[in-house]
């Protein structure tokens, strides 16, 4: 079976130039050389990579183009930012480019929006964004994305690229999204790595998750720095006034006094002698000794949470 695979990607050849270089690739090259991952692309997939360096010019042993393939998921055909820079510098409609991060700051109302991927250490990083400009167009294109949305992680964290420098890798994923928006008839098929999630990674956590409803920058903003101000003041995540249970109050007999159970005992005695004597109440027994007084430390109620 092995066998009959390498005689179809023999059969897979193309040959076209790039900058007045001759290139000419073939199956066996695609699945050798230029193929990363664990598992060993289809012809299908193989015969799609030939093309697309083809149509689109692009020289894979410069790394402009590349294949990834994991596992049984579909093999993902990557391309470079280089390569989408070169494209969009040939057309002759080009007219530059701005790139930049999206940042946050505690004190300040505002996102700041940077250029280049340099941030203050008392900034938080949300997102980046890139202005392509044409001359046939009066409006450049412009796009903001969020780095919850592109940041591409492993095991619930970004990976390592991402880790390391983020700043870097959302400018260029801000740039890659605005050239193919400004260009779609060059670019509208070519796609980096940082477009898709790569299938050994796993999908986003349940705090990158929930920033799905987020449908643009300052709902983003006024998210984070939420998130930030707990973060650091934790006196804010108090339980509110109506989340407070209610105080109960309970009632607590007193200890019982030997000595007003000894008097109490001896005017009952008294009491049912008169009863059955018939003498007048005013000769009872009683004890005239003064009332004792109450412990100032017990009290009739007290708090129970």
């Amino acid at each position: 079976m092995t066998n009959e695979l390498s005689k179809k990607d023999d059969k897979m050849e193309v040959e076209y130039k790039v900058n007045g270089q001759s290139i000419k690739l073939t199956g066996n090259m695609v699945q050798n050389f230029l193929t990363n991952g664990n598992s060993k692309i289809t012809p299908q997939e193989t015969m799609m990579f030939l093309s697309l360096c083809k149509y689109q010019k692009l020289n894979p042993f410069i790394n402009e183009a590349y294949i990834i393939k994991y596992g049984s998921a579909p093999a993902q055909i990557i391309v470079s930012k280089e390569a989408f820079m070169k494209r969009a510098e040939s057309n002759p409609d080009y007219d530059g480019i701005e790139a930049g991060c999206i940042a946050i700051n505690e004190d300040d109302d505002d996102p700041r929006y940077t250029k280049g991927a340099f941030i203050l250490p008392d900034e938080t990083l949300v997102g980046g964004w890139a202005q392509v400009y044409r001359k046939d167009r009066k409006i450049p294109t412009r796009i903001e994305i969020s780095l919850t949305e592109f940041q591409k992680t492993k095991n619930g964290r970004p990976s390592s690229t991402w880790a390391s420098m983020p700043a870097n890798m959302i400018r260029k994923t801000a740039m890659v999204n605005a050239l193919r928006e400004a260009f779609p008839q060059d670019l509208g098929n070519m796609y980096t790595e940082d477009d898709k999630q790569e299938a050994s990674e796993t999908p986003k956590n349940a705090s990158q998750a929930s920033q799905g409803n987020i449908t643009n920058i300052n709902d983003l903003t006024k998210t984070k720095k939420e998130q930030i101000k707990v973060a650091n003041d934790p006196k804010d995540v108090t339980p509110k006034a109506e989340d407070k249970k209610p105080v109960q109050k309970v009632q607590v007999r007193k200890p019982v006094n030997l000595n007003q159970l000894e008097k109490f005992e001896k005017e009952q005695k008294a009491f049912l002698k008169q009863a059955k004597e018939g003498e007048d109440d005013s000769n009872a027994e009683t004890d005239e000794s003064e009332p004792i007084e109450e412990n100032p430390n017990q009290t009739e109620l007290f708090d129970t949470k």
